[in-house]
């Protein structure tokens, strides 16, 4: 693997902050985590049900129990740093959970699922707070998030329940499958936790989600790929697979039902070169930020 460099999401790391200068992003993670549940619709809500049927039929594949999958080697957009209006010929988005899908696309909702954000911190108990033999919270330092506390069933459990509240209100909204991030959160815990814990957790969420008629993405963490049917994952989104050489191992898994987000021109070209006629291949810019923004890069050649 290589170093923890990429961009997981819309947020900046420090150096990547002071890049940006005053730029404020809306999006990730903006939906607060109050502890209460999210009000909800029954699942097949209008809402739910008005965004689906707008879809043509043909436009994804079906897994078991009827969750339906993103379409393979589709139009892709990475919108998690703000909503947008798709480019023609888009028919799979990424959002976060705080925006709404869009129209007639396949639409995946981003979940920060391992790691809490540092305005939701508080939110949590403590307890489900990672700490370490001194007692302190172990930090994800690229990102200021506390590694949420995934080490016992029992923590398991109740950290599943308060992100299946958000995954509840992804298919309320209408969305067609969750993407939770940071599953390699146990690589930055300093040992504490195992790729075991992860995917013991991750299995939590997808039954979760295979019960709200959503498809559950892996997000990065090429290292578990192997054990995907074990974790109950669907499809993977994979960020800069084309620039370390990862995109084959995705590929082979899933079954090519991969979507790739591409950070650097480099990237996009390896990846286009080796797997262009395969997956969904999309290059963004560092910050997924909106069209008019000074930093807004999409593109797909």
């Amino acid at each position: 693997m290589p170093p923890v460099t990429r961009a997981r999401r819309a947020g900046l790391p420090a150096a990547a902050a002071a890049l940006a200068g005053l730029l404020v992003l809306a999006g990730c993670g903006s939906g607060h985590d109050t502890g209460a549940p999210a009000p909800s619709s029954p699942p097949g809500s209008s809402a739910a049900e008005s965004s689906r049927a707008s879809r043509p039929p043909s436009a994804a594949g079906t897994a078991p129990g009827g969750v339906e999958l993103p379409p393979l080697h589709a139009g892709f957009d990475y919108q998690i740093g703000g909503a947008y209006t798709p480019a023609a010929g888009v028919r799979i988005v990424s959002r976060d959970r705080s925006s709404t899908p869009a129209p007639g696309l396949y639409n995946i909702c981003y979940v920060n699922a391992f790691q809490a954000q540092p305005e939701e911190r508080r939110q949590w108990p403590a307890d489900l707070l990672l700490r370490d033999g001194d007692g302190r919270v172990v930090v994800d330092e690229d990102w200021n998030e506390a590694l949420l506390d995934i080490g016992t069933p029992d923590k398991r459990r109740r950290v599943a329940a308060r992100v299946n509240r958000w995954i509840d209100a992804c298919a309320d909204k209408g969305f067609d499958a969750v993407e939770p991030d940071n599953y390699d959160s146990y690589t930055r815990s300093g040992k504490l936790l195992t790729a075991d814990d992860a995917t013991a957790f991750i299995a939590l969420l997808s039954a979760h989600a295979h019960a709200r008629h959503l498809a559950i993405g892996q997000k990065n963490t090429v290292e578990l790929a192997p054990v995907r049917s074990r974790a109950g994952l669907d499809f993977a989104v994979a960020e800069e697979c084309g620039e370390y050489d990862e995109c084959g191992e995705y590929a082979k898994a899933f079954h090519d039902r991969v979507v790739v987000v591409e950070y650097t021109d480099s990237g996009l070209r390896k990846a286009r070169a080796a797997y262009g006629g395969r997956l969904s291949i999309v290059r963004r810019d560092l910050l997924v930020s909106t069209p008019g923004s000074a930093h807004y890069v999409r593109r797909t050649r």
